[in-house]
């Protein structure tokens, strides 16, 4: 019997298919196009003749653990355990689904903010709990009330997504406030922070829990050098936690993957001591703006876009048709791949908008935007 019967296969999957089928740009899964930084693929080449192709150890190589550590410090100034309260895993989705399960049991609730990424609730299911799927403002900032409303003594878990991804929106210094007074008062509570994106942050500094006292002792915070470093092929990511939430999360992975690919941890490694990570902000700020001036004169409505790689717009003034259906038809007639916003919302909430990834090659982002705005 399924465990999860009424999920769907993956939009991403969906489009990306329809996307090879038809020929067209593909914007709709969010990874980079452009090549991987030379300096890397030269670590990785020379390491391929090292000994460095069997088990690592659980945790991750020791190297990558102590870059990890200093990175945290460097960027957000909290200290962490080398030992205990850092996790390699095999990228944040992996890091995700281990969390939820180590610490989600039958019946227990975790509450989602929809707009959301689609493994949160399928890692739930699996763990035999109950997502609870609370929408975000219509500006997708966090609304405490309705969070707050939603908290039962079964509450053990919430989950949430800064840089947000399908929207670009980030948390602001009075939303991490506001979320320090609710944790007080329903101290049963534990946070999952994914910040996959954090290196992606255009209007203000990413504000991390791993900068907040009060949170992090309750927090586990999931990262991505997929993401950071453009390489989400090799699938490494890793979590950070206190001590007491990193043992539980540890019982589970050592049985579901044990440790890691070695050559990708020891050629992260290497290269992170070559990596200026304000300049990646820098770079999609570049894609961002080019992407938004080249559509500025379409009839798409741009949305603000905080953070992340992705632009959301609204397409009120070409279509009256649903996303799923419009961004088929974009692909089919029209030659560049979306991702509909209604399939991230519980009730498939359609407010005629589609996310674009602009990780592109300035080319392909040209390519997409004179067919974007022939319609």
């Amino acid at each position: 019997m399924s465990k999860l019967p009424n999920t769907p296969t993956s939009i991403f999957s969906i489009m990306s298919q329809l996307a090879n089928k038809y020929g067209a740009i593909n914007l709709s899964q969010g990874f980079p196009n452009f090549p991987v930084d030379q300096r890397l693929l030269s670590i990785t080449k020379d390491l391929i003749g090292k000994n460095v192709h069997q088990y690592t150890p659980m945790n991750g190589v020791p190297s990558l653990l102590e870059k990890i550590a200093l990175l945290t410090f460097k960027n957000y100034n909290r200290h962490v355990n080398v030992a205990s309260e850092i996790l390699v895993t095999a990228g944040a989705t992996q890091g995700i689904y281990t969390a939820i399960n180590s610490f989600i049991k039958s019946n227990d609730e975790v509450i989602i903010l929809d707009p959301s990424y689609d493994n949160y609730e399928p890692s739930v299911l699996v763990a035999g709990g109950k997502p609870i799927r609370i929408s975000l403002n219509d500006d997708y900032s966090p609304n405490f009330n309705r969070i707050e409303d939603a908290i039962t003594k079964k509450t053990k878990l919430i989950i949430l997504n800064n840089p947000h991804n399908p929207t670009g929106k980030t948390w602001k210094e009075s939303d991490f406030e506001a979320l320090e007074v609710l944790l007080e008062k329903h101290d049963h509570v534990l946070l999952l922070s994914d910040e996959v994106y954090e290196y992606i942050s255009f209007s203000h500094p990413h504000i991390s829990i791993n900068t907040r006292p009060k949170l992090r002792n309750k927090s586990i915070i999931a990262s991505s050098f997929g993401k950071s470093l453009h390489v989400t092929g090799w699938k490494v990511g890793y979590l950070i936690a206190p001590e007491n939430l990193m043992l539980e999360i540890k019982k589970i992975h050592q049985f579901l993957v044990f440790s890691i690919s070695s050559v990708s941890q020891y050629a992260i490694s290497e290269y992170l001591d070559f990596v200026d990570f304000n300049q990646i902000s820098k770079m999609y700020l570049r894609k961002k703006t080019l992407f938004q001036n080249l559509l500025k004169n379409s009839q798409f409505e741009l949305l603000p876009c905080e953070g992340t790689y992705f632009q959301v717009v609204n397409y009120k003034q070409i279509s009256s048709k649903g996303d799923t259906d419009f961004a088929k038809e974009l692909i089919v007639n029209h030659g560049v791949a979306a991702i509909p916003i209604s399939v991230f919302y519980k009730d498939l909430t359609d407010k005629q908008m589609l996310r674009f990834c602009f990780a592109k090659t300035d080319e392909t982002l040209i390519a997409a935007a004179e067919k974007l705005n022939e319609i």
